[in-house]
């Protein structure tokens, strides 16, 4: 286990880095061609990162190519992909740029209050963490150091089902840290009982329905790389589920694929806990999971790695908000990098926003300290971006802050 200490990540690897990756901010925007195909021997026993460290952040662009260097290929290319030509994972960070901030100077702004409220949980920063599978494959404290780190930012996280470790096991890494469950909905109807029981007996302020991989999508990385989870990095909350398996394999083993609106009453009334729904790309069918019991609409093309060419998120947002009204609470993820981002998404209604691959990558790079790193380094370009754009706070951002994008003709 290396020493705590400081570790800086520069400006200098983003260029090469991020176009590597499949990650390209606008201003370099150039479309990647299809990765040849690679020949790759895995090592055995599974390694990764295992620093724990904190971590000064130029930007969250930076921290892909870093820990691109720490996660064994076929994982960081599991981590990092996202689905066929990859066009819509590049185009979530891409149309953050398609509206601009329209500042408000000599507004007497002096540091700024993050701090928001979701679901009745006081949180200090409104960016929190995303359910992603297995975060083995980037540390070895797994879902309990990014689930510390998040809690000593004051954010909250999100427990996936494909998690490394227990319920229970990363509820007790980080006790006080406000959380989610994520729900994958199992054939087992009695394991997906107690998995519902569980979480709220620890203590979860809602269930998230991920409603948008029932098929795993077409992830050519994975088939270049032959990825599979490592054995060593078994799923503990999948009753008897071996290692070693694709995701396709998980999900057709022992995830339902027939999900209806039924499936929200079911976990409603097992959970006695709000239900987020996450998967949301259109004003009608969030309308509809309402109705059949739904508390928060989180806005998701699951960062591109599901069904490719579906808009980004922040394009279908302001649409989604407006159909359900001001008093339905609507989240957001996918391709948020910047603190600009953030504002752009809390300004056309989105009352949090969740990040995913940068959270793994910090988790890579620093354990629970770099985890809580990224959390410092996004929040302080929120506050920046706050204090340039003149609000004080949360509420007072709202759309007249941003250019419309219906009037200038797109």
């Amino acid at each position: 286990m290396e020493s705590r200490r400081s570790f800086l990540i520069g400006g200098a690897t983003l260029a090469a880095g991020a176009a590597s990756a499949g990650v390209v901010p606008p201003a370099m925007a150039a479309e990647a061609a299809p990765a040849a195909k690679d020949t790759f021997i895995p090592s055995a026993p599974y390694t990764t990162g295992s620093a724990e460290r904190s971590i000064e952040i130029i930007n969250l662009f930076d921290l892909e190519p870093e820990a691109e260097k720490i996660v064994p290929k076929p994982q960081f290319s599991y981590i990092s992909s996202g689905s066929g030509d990859e066009w819509t994972k590049r185009e979530n960070i891409r149309a953050f740029y398609d509206r601009q901030i329209l500042p408000r100077y000599l507004a007497g702004v002096g540091e700024p209050d993050i701090s928001v409220e979701l679901l009745g949980a006081k949180l200090e920063t409104p960016v929190f963490v995303a359910p992603v599978a297995a975060h083995g494959l980037a540390h070895v404290s797994a879902e309990k150091g990014t689930a510390k780190g998040a809690a000593d930012a004051g954010a909250l996280f999100t427990i996936p089902t494909l998690a490394n470790f227990t319920i229970e096991e990363v509820q007790a890494a980080s006790p006080s840290g406000p959380k989610w469950f994520q729900l994958y909905f199992m054939k087992d109807m009695g394991a997906n009982r107690e998995l519902l029981q569980r979480a709220k007996a620890l203590g979860a302020k809602a269930v998230v329905f991920c409603v948008d991989l029932e098929w795993a999508g077409n992830r050519e990385s994975d088939k270049r790389t032959g990825f599979a989870f490592p054995p060593e990095l078994g799923f503990p909350n999948i009753p008897n589920a071996p290692g070693g398996l694709t995701l396709a394999e998980l999900f057709s083993r022992y995830f339902h694929r027939q999900l209806t609106f039924d499936h929200i009453e079911f976990i409603a009334k097992e959970s006695g806990l709000p239900v987020v729904v996450k998967g949301m790309l259109t004003p009608d069918n969030s309308k509809e999971v309402l109705k059949r019991g739904a508390s928060v609409i989180w806005v998701s093309n699951h960062g591109g790695r599901q069904l490719d060419t579906t808009p980004a998120s922040i394009v279908v947002l302001p649409g989604i908000v407006d159909a359900v009204g001001p008093d339905v609470p609507v989240v957001l993820d996918s391709g948020v990098r910047r603190g600009v981002h953030v504002f752009q998404a809390l300004a056309l209604g989105a009352k949090a926003v969740a990040v995913g691959r940068p959270a793994m990558y910090s988790l890579a790079l620093g354990g629970a300290p770099g985890v809580t790193s990224m959390f410092a380094a996004l929040n302080k370009e929120l506050k920046l971006t706050m204090k340039l754009a003149g609000t004080a706070s949360i509420k007072d951002i709202n759309r007249s802050y941003l250019t419309d994008l219906n009037k200038r003709g797109a």
